[in-house]
């Protein structure tokens, strides 16, 4: 299968769209979540439709110097996503962060997702950072990210339990720049 991993434009951004209900469906396994009561996963019930949705979802286009929303592609079809950002919108010391990540289920379990985060890490040189639910719930996610940065890094990562803006994570740390 023919991985690919490419930044999206504006014109393109309803293909991300389109998937992120999705990822979040799934998120509400990991996190138990609800809908809200109009049936969008989503804390607030300003929310009505998805269309309300994919407005707060724009500024991933508008911020092209420190927002980079990748879609992965198998064998020319939208697979998932890689949401990363870069400063203002993560930790200080962290040049990019990996803000969300998705794939659709029929690609699982094939390697797509660790190929698509390593081709994205390869483009992005610098201090990165990214985390993930440390629950019981989320024992694939963790074994995943452990499997995916450890390949990567060769084991020359930082792994810890920590408080984030987002409540207690799983944090993984690397730096690309170094051999």
């Amino acid at each position: 299968m023919n991985i690919k991993v490419q930044l999206t434009s504006k014109e393109e951004s309803h293909i991300i769209k389109n998937i992120y209900p999705l990822y979040l469906y799934d998120l509400s396994e990991h996190y138990v979540r609800y809908p809200n009561v109009h049936g969008i996963y989503e804390e607030s019930d300003d929310f009505k439709t998805l269309s309300d949705q994919y407005e707060v979802q724009n500024i991933w286009w508008e911020k092209p110097d420190s927002l980079y929303p990748f879609l992965i592609l198998a064998d020319d079809c939208p697979a998932g996503f890689i949401l990363i950002a870069t400063s203002p919108y993560c930790a200080e010391n962290v040049d990019y962060f990996v803000h969300e990540f998705f794939l659709l289920r029929p690609y699982r379990g094939r390697g797509i997702a660790e190929q698509a985060a390593t081709k994205v890490f390869e483009q992005l040189k610098g201090k990165w950072e990214l985390f993930t639910n440390p629950s019981e719930r989320n024992q694939t996610g963790q074994r995943f990210w452990r499997k995916t940065v450890s390949n990567y890094r060769k084991g020359n990562y930082v792994e810890l339990n920590d408080d984030t803006f987002d409540g207690q994570k799983l944090i993984f740390r690397f730096d690309n720049t170094e051999k």
